[in-house]
């Protein structure tokens, strides 16, 4: 018997008894629906962990420290391990390493018209550069002279001279304009804190230097992400306006050897490690950890709190299995019954010469087609409810903080819904169909 008149007898069978069938098509609509919301949910739930996690910085760098950088170095007897470009040197030949950026910090007086504030200004590299994304201006050229990148909430930091209030004291922004205006910058803060304190003995205060704006990180003043509150600027340019300035004497910050004297070369306060992949995150940093250096990353907290999610998709998906099952054991109640009405007719096919597994396969494919209509209707109602619960309750903002769907129902998902579905009723359906396949053909037609 061809497959297409199995189909039909087995479509025309189910819709002779349209209740019976409606109501077991009505339990795998309910048992797909929920698995589907309670794995979507899980689903959410974590793509949302993943996109708070990647507003506070790139998953993929790993941010490494000296282990000796708050040691003194006159009490050691050994030489500190220092970040200097050659460490950073044998970073960058590390497997699964695409760049190592420096991290030099330089803390200094920010001044325009009568507002003013303290900040730190980080150098780094200009891959470090073209990673941050800007609102306003554009990325300072490699090489050329030294140009700042301001935060988009910088600007809430700058006070008053005179009356010493700011943002958080009145409400009101500054007047301070970091694209159209000059921005005066003190870099050696020794000398300004001496000037401030007054007397004959009194030094003049530090050179103020102007400096060019290159960029603002786009957002609102009050919008949060890894670079808002932060200044960058190339590390060249840095190096070269920080020995400009400071000459023979020791530049803050920077280390000195056993006799007191400053080294030859720069010493970074930490630097970045750019990775391929984020599956590679943590091998590259324990390699790095073994070198005797600090290193973290976003994935140390995601792997904990990816294990968290996944007990709460299991959970989720477990609960929504349980009206699955329930309505495998519909299914099978449906097909036994279909067997006893129609034993008769199982008893005439036998007798006529069908195929012992074309009767089985009659009653798997009408356990088959039910399992097939609940699913398509089941995942179609998902759909409606993920929309509802990502469109008007707000259940991502309320639950994790972060804008986004709680819901999510990727493509294999949908797919998965409803081939699961159609294997879960023909399992149903499968020991039925054997009991039909051993019915004797006499004891059937007699059977009223």
């Amino acid at each position: 018997m061809r497959f297409l008149d199995l189909l039909s007898m087995s479509v025309n069978n189910l819709r002779r008894r349209k209740l019976r069938t409606a109501l077991t098509v009505l339990g795998v609509i309910i048992g797909v629906a929920s698995v589907v919301i309670m794995v979507s949910l899980g689903i959410g739930l974590n793509q949302l962990m993943l996109e708070m996690y990647s507003s506070y910085g790139d998953m993929t760098t790993i941010s490494v420290y000296s282990n000796s950088r708050y040691m003194d170095a006159a009490s050691s007897d050994s030489e500190p391990m220092y970040l200097t470009d050659e460490v950073l040197e044998q970073f960058k030949h590390l497997d699964h390493v695409d760049g190592v950026s420096p991290m030099l910090s330089c803390y200094v007086l920010f001044k325009q018209g009568l507002y003013e504030t303290t900040v730190d200004i980080t150098g780094v590299s200009q891959e470090y550069l073209e990673k941050i994304p800007l609102g306003q201006g554009q990325i300072p050229e490699e090489g050329g002279p030294m140009k700042l990148i301001y935060g988009n909430c910088v600007i809430q930091w700058f006070r008053n001279s005179k009356t010493g209030e700011g943002y958080w004291e009145t409400q009101k922004l500054p007047d301070v304009d970091f694209m159209n205006k000059p921005m005066f910058v003190i870099f050696d803060m020794d000398s300004y804190y001496q000037s401030q304190g007054g007397g004959e003995n009194a030094p003049k205060p530090p050179k103020k230097y102007m400096i060019e704006t290159a960029g603002v990180v786009e957002g609102g003043v009050d919008e949060y992400n890894s670079y808002a509150y932060s200044v960058y600027t190339e590390i060249e340019g840095l190096k070269a306006q920080l020995k400009q300035i400071f000459k023979k004497k020791p530049i803050p910050n920077q280390p000195t050897n056993k006799k007191g004297k400053p080294y030859p070369y720069f010493i970074y306060d930490n630097a970045v490690v750019f990775v391929d992949d984020m599956a590679n995150v943590t091998e590259v940093q324990k390699v790095i950890s073994d070198m005797g250096y600090q290193a973290n990353s976003q994935m140390e907290w995601i792997e904990q709190s990816q294990q968290t999610y996944d007990i709460i998709q299991m959970v989720l998906g477990g609960i929504g299995a349980i009206s699955l099952f329930v309505a495998a054991i519909g299914i099978a109640n449906t097909m036994m019954m279909s067997i006893y009405e129609r034993t008769k007719e199982i008893g005439v096919i036998k007798v006529l010469g069908c195929d012992m597994g074309n009767i089985r396969n009659m009653f798997l494919i009408e356990s088959g087609f039910i399992g097939f209509m609940g699913g398509v209707i089941g995942l179609s109602i998902s759909f409606a409810v993920s929309y509802a619960m990502n469109n008007f309750l707000g259940l991502g903002q309320a639950m994790m903080g972060v804008d986004g769907d709680i819901s999510r129902i990727p493509l294999w998902l949908a797919a998965s819904a409803v081939v699961f579905a159609v294997f879960v009723g023909m399992a149903a359906g499968f020991f039925p169909s054997l009991r039909a396949m051993k019915l004797s053909p006499l004891a059937a037609i007699r059977n009223e």
